[in-house]
């Protein structure tokens, strides 16, 4: 039975060094309802690592969906487990990271050419866990971007139980374009996702790539059933100050850039008082784009990059910059 989540209307896409959970914290405190992702995690890592590092995470962060990379079904079993008893709200296997690093380890974009190795992957986790298991892919990958060579792939994670795909709307080069050069250089063609969803009605259909505001994201659920927004939540966190409201009826969280700001002080108290080894630009650089547009944030931006990263720096640090727009 395919698990249903609301909040998957509208997420935040997994980003590697940047979806961590000092991250996840901050968006919490602009929106409630958006489905936060985790950086990809490997399931090797997570296997012979440290667990706790890795899979760790701030009960406020929900929902929360883990985004795993690897190809072997058993190690899915595992990691999944671990996640379900975590209370992760779902699993998410990443079959659209282009790096050459995904390459060499069989994960990643190039298990688009294995597509009923990613349905035994998603078979696998549904058999054993009561939780929604979802894939993220592209439309296509190298030379292989035919409409068919999508719709089978999609087909076999329907038969296998996955509940969501969220479609990328960009194909991959798994040879001559960075990682980078991905996100931007191939063509984005949204129609082939609308085309799927109208294809296969009864699996929920995401699509990421490209999309910048929030109206591009009302625009494209004329269509689909959830919108993934990556680099600009990134660099335009407060864009979803208004999330909750217009996509799940409820009442938007009432702060201001610089009220998310001070909640963030008292979290890096917190963390930095907890963990000697943490430095505070390691939370602070997620965030620099908190007053974009406003007056004096680039002043704002030009104190913390050049401060946060002292070794004797703290929260005090980051209250001196942010004295700019108290003036």
């Amino acid at each position: 039975m395919k698990k249903t989540i609301s909040s998957r209307k509208i997420c935040v896409a997994p980003m590697l060094d940047w979806t961590d959970r000092h991250y996840r914290y901050m968006m919490r405190l602009i929106t409630k309802r958006t489905m936060l992702y985790t950086e990809m995690i490997t399931l090797n890592a997570i296997i012979h690592g440290s667990k706790d590092y890795l899979l760790g995470y701030n009960d406020v962060e929900h929902p929360l969906t883990l985004q795993l990379g690897g190809c072997v079904p058993t190690d899915f079993i595992t990691c999944g487990k671990l996640a379900k008893d975590l209370g992760y709200d779902e699993i998410n296997i990443n079959v659209g990271c282009p790096s050459e690093r995904v390459k060499k380890g069989n994960f990643g974009l190039s298990l688009m050419a294995e597509p009923e190795l990613v349905a035994d992957c998603v078979k696998a986790m549904k058999d054993v866990l009561d939780m929604p298991i979802s894939v993220k892919c592209r439309i296509g990958y190298d030379d292989n971007d035919s409409y068919k060579e999508l719709h089978d792939f999609v087909e076999h994670q329907e038969k296998a139980g996955a509940d969501y795909l969220c479609i990328h709307a960009r194909k991959g080069w798994l040879s001559g374009l960075s990682p980078k050069e991905n996100r931007t250089i191939p063509e984005l063609n949204y129609d082939i996702v609308y085309d799927i969803k109208k294809d296969f009605p009864n699996i929920e259909i995401g699509i990421n790539g490209g999309i910048k505001t929030i109206d591009d994201a009302h625009k494209h659920l004329n269509h689909v059933d959830s919108v993934m927004i990556g680099r600009e939540a990134y660099h335009n966190p407060m864009i979803f100050a208004n999330v909750d409201s217009e996509f799940y009826g409820e009442q938007a969280v009432d702060n201001s850039p610089l009220q998310v700001a001070y909640k963030m002080a008292e979290y890096i108290k917190h963390q930095l008082k907890n963990d000697p080894n943490l430095r505070l630009n390691n939370i602070t650089k997620h965030t620099l784009n908190l007053f974009n547009g406003l007056p004096n944030a680039k002043v704002f931006r030009r104190y913390l990059s050049e401060n946060a990263t002292k070794k004797d720096a703290g929260v005090d640090t980051f209250l001196e910059a942010l004295t700019v727009f108290e003036k």
